[in-house]
């Protein structure tokens, strides 16, 4: 998403951090390495360490995406409202090729190709997301 938003010229406009929701043993570490390897073969950095969502982050973000339903349902619990709640959704509702509640596979499953399929994935649903927040807030 940040790569989409820097092509667009969009980084002093739009905001994007990651954070799981599961266990925290992963908070300070770097991206996977076959998931570093495939996007540095698309032309996309992942230089971010890992970090726990936190219900503060409510407060700083309009979206929160999640992968699959599991994630979705952890956000759900931090949300302290229904303002809140509506701000999450499965980051797969943006993908136009993707039927109704879609989830991203967890790609160490998905054999030698699990990696780009995912990535493919995420990209087709980052593009069309980028397209919904520039509409909505009228964005170059």
């Amino acid at each position: 998403m940040k790569s989409l938003i820097h092509g667009a010229h969009l980084d002093d406009q739009i905001e994007v951090d990651s954070a799981g929701t599961g266990a925290a043993y992963h908070v300070g570490s770097p991206p996977d390495l076959r998931a570093k390897k495939t996007s540095e073969a698309r032309g996309v950095q992942l230089n971010s360490l890992a970090r726990q969502f936190t219900a503060g982050d409510f407060s700083t973000f309009d979206y929160v995406i999640a992968m699959d339903s599991n994630n979705r349902q952890d956000l759900l619990r931090l949300a302290p409202n229904s303002a809140t709640e509506a701000k999450v959704h499965l980051l797969r509702e943006f993908d136009p090729t993707a039927p109704a509640n879609a989830e991203v596979p967890d790609p160490y499953y998905g054999g030698p190709r699990g990696f780009d399929d995912v990535f493919d994935m995420c990209e087709r649903a980052c593009k069309d997301l980028l397209t919904t927040i520039r509409a909505r807030y009228q964005l170059g």
